[in-house]
């Protein structure tokens, strides 16, 4: 380990597995901030959504991020096994050599399905993914922090979906409660803890339809993009961003 990487924080990033995806704005704008990177992806999920999997997506993002001169660790890893999140912290300290600082948790399963057609077993991954998995990593950072106080953040993305969207936005629900719980009960820790709603941000999954009818809606007349929420991100995990503390976070360019 070099000189440079020994005095840079470091970030994990859960859910950067395509190059467009929000996760992967997060990731490049931290390291432009003088993070180190350690990040998640699970490539099966991508098979499974309508997108497909972006193969060689996190080989590019990495050196991206090198470029933006982060050491990095990229961790393949399925977020519905409960030992997943323990590896993860344990992957991203060896490969980097230090503890995590900030906790960035932008990992999801979201499958449209509303009350009556959304079945038992994706409900439960949903809540395996959006919630359970984020208290573990949640329980994990708290165990393992050792930064000054003031220094160490929590922030995790949700979304406000609910109408055919019941697993999918019941846990994030949850997720939400799960957050800012943090935010009180990692005082003593001197931690952070805010959750971000980051608005209609198409990544691949909108219709043609849905595109301009969100953009007919939302006051700016566009779409979000990755890097308006990284942008709120970078400046939560800044020293500026300190006060800001259990707050669910509305950056959705106004949409009604």
């Amino acid at each position: 380990m070099d000189d440079r990487t020994d005095h840079r924080p470091l970030a994990l990033v859960t859910g950067v597995g395509r190059t467009v995806g929000i996760g992967a704005g997060i990731a490049d704008r931290l390291a432009e901030s003088g993070w180190d990177i350690a990040f998640t992806y699970w490539a099966p999920y991508d098979r499974r959504m309508a997108w497909g999997e972006e193969r060689g997506a996190a080989g590019a993002i990495t050196e991206r991020l090198a470029e933006r001169g982060a050491a990095c660790a990229a961790v393949e890893a399925d977020l519905a096994d409960p030992e997943a999140p323990a590896r993860v912290f344990d992957t991203a300290e060896e490969r980097l050599g230090r503890p995590v600082t900030a906790l960035v948790m932008c990992h999801c399963e979201s499958v449209d399905s509303g009350l009556l057609d959304t079945t038992v077993e994706s409900f439960d991954r949903h809540f395996a993914v959006n919630a359970r998995a984020s208290w573990l990593l949640i329980r994990e950072y708290g165990r393992r922090f050792t930064g000054p106080p003031g220094t160490g953040r929590i922030i995790a993305l949700t979304s406000d979906h609910t109408v055919g969207n019941l697993p999918y936005g019941a846990s994030k629900g949850a997720l939400d409660r799960i957050t800012l719980a943090a935010a009180r009960e990692l005082a003593q820790l001197g931690v952070t803890a805010n959750v971000v709603n980051p608005g209609p941000v198409d990544t691949g999954w909108m219709t043609e339809g849905l595109r301009e009818e969100t953009v007919r809606q939302t006051p700016l007349g566009r779409l979000g993009t990755p890097r308006d929420t990284a942008h709120l991100v970078d400046f939560l995990c800044s020293p500026e961003g300190q006060w800001i503390n259990g707050q669910l976070l509305m950056s959705n360019g106004g949409l009604a």
